[in-house]
């Protein structure tokens, strides 16, 4: 009989510790928040309703850190938003400089006026590749320092990627998985809110859109699935960060899957993890340690912080 308890709670410890290798591990914020980045002086263009809204966070050729940000409701013609570009020695290094204007929205290569949004930038070999939103279109540039980007411009003089005019895309992330890049973006068709994917072997010709992410706790409004961000923890183990509310009381809900393709439509079940209490959220890995990136409660700045997987 002691033989047989023994061997019973022996196959009881494996099948909790297998349950708990299976299950999806949480982000935790750790440690205090470094404010890095502040309300910008933008000149004949700053405006007391400006606000610091979605952004990129990566480290240039030189090896300093650079942070270009959306500033909206500054005094910018059309739709009121312009980069604005920030520069630190570290990650860990509060009050980044301040570097000016980076970009402004330019009509001819298919962006709306004061139209641009939410930037993110790839190293890819020995180039800087940006990703960001131009209104109705997904846009990119390149660099080779990391620090100054030119649009790239495809048959028609165009910055655009990919287009889907009416819907909003903005806020693409692009991670590399297997042999295709997926770029994630958001967009609102007939105002329902939803995290889209393409896929491209060359950073150049794009899969029509894949609808992986809508609903669920975070619901289907426009706004509900903004800021996606994708993080491969371990191979096969995909986390989607993704945004509803910006400013005070931020939230950003967390969801598993070993489909990046399928994070959940309109069904959390086996999906959902958890809610950070942050906005617009980039994660970064950086000399074995995890960070996460996001704006200030008053949208007047961002911070960073350190991150652990629990």
């Amino acid at each position: 009989m002691k033989l047989l308890a023994l061997l019973l709670s022996l196959v009881c410890v494996s099948i909790a510790s297998s349950q708990a290798a299976d299950s999806p591990k949480q982000p935790r914020i750790v440690g205090e928040w470094r404010q890095v980045a502040g309300d910008p002086d933008l000149g004949e263009l700053t405006s007391p309703k400006q606000q610091v809204v979605d952004f990129g966070v990566w480290q240039a050729a030189d090896g300093t850190w650079q942070i270009w940000s959306c500033i909206r409701d500054t005094k910018e013609v059309g739709l009121h938003r312009l980069f604005h570009r920030w520069e630190g020695k570290t990650l860990d290094q509060p009050d980044w400089k301040p570097m000016g204007i980076a970009m402004r929205a330019d009509e001819s290569v298919g962006e709306r006026p004061g139209g641009l949004q939410a930037p993110f930038v790839l190293p890819e070999g020995d180039r800087f590749i940006m990703f960001y939103g131009g209104w109705d279109d997904i846009c990119s540039a390149a660099s080779n320092d990391g620090k100054n980007f030119k649009r790239n411009k495809n048959a028609q003089g165009k910055a655009t990627l990919f287009s889907a005019p009416g819907n909003n895309p903005r806020d693409a992330m692009v991670l590399r998985i297997g042999n295709l890049w997926h770029c994630y973006y958001t967009a609102h068709p007939k105002d329902k809110g939803g995290v889209y994917c393409r896929t491209s072997p060359d950073l150049k010709q794009w899969s029509e859109p894949r609808l992986v992410a809508r609903g669920g706790q975070s619901g289907d409004g426009p706004y509900s699935s903004e800021c996606p961000f994708v993080v491969e923890l371990t191979p096969g183990e995909f986390y989607l960060f993704r945004n509803q509310i910006y400013g005070e009381g931020a939230r950003c809900s967390v969801y598993h899957s070993r489909n990046p393709l399928d994070f959940g439509v309109d069904d959390d079940e086996g999906h959902f993890v958890c809610t950070l209490p942050v906005a617009a959220p980039e994660i970064i890995r950086h000399d074995g340690q995890w960070y996460i990136a996001a704006l200030l409660p008053s949208l007047k700045g961002i911070q960073i912080a350190k991150l652990a997987w629990e």
